[in-house]
């Protein structure tokens, strides 16, 4: 189970450095908007439970706040972070960039 968060954070202008590009290119790549997902948790339920989920249910996932997360751009592992609490809003602090390959 996926949770996807469209944060605030300012990660465009690492992007730039990350691609190697320079001038109109690198104000364009720091402009375009990707997906990022974040993997909250995720947990196993049998079928009758899951047939009896209705509106106000809570499915408990494996995960609280300092645990960590991995985060996915457009679909890539590309970090790994520390599950936070932010004005009782769900947030990543992150602590691992991955290299390509990884």
């Amino acid at each position: 189970m996926a949770n996807e968060y469209a944060g605030s954070g300012d990660v465009a202008g690492r992007g730039n450095e990350l691609a190697g590009l320079t001038g109109p290119l690198a104000r364009i790549a720091a402009a375009l908007r990707v997906p990022v997902t974040v993997r909250v948790g995720e947990t196993e339920m049998a079928l009758s439970e899951i047939a009896s989920l209705g509106p106000g249910a809570v499915v408990e996932l494996n995960r609280r706040v300092g645990d960590m997360v991995d985060v996915l751009v457009a679909g890539t592992l590309v970090a790994r972070g520390e599950l936070v609490s932010v004005e009782g809003r769900l947030g990543v602090r992150i602590t691992e960039i991955l290299a390509q390959g990884d």
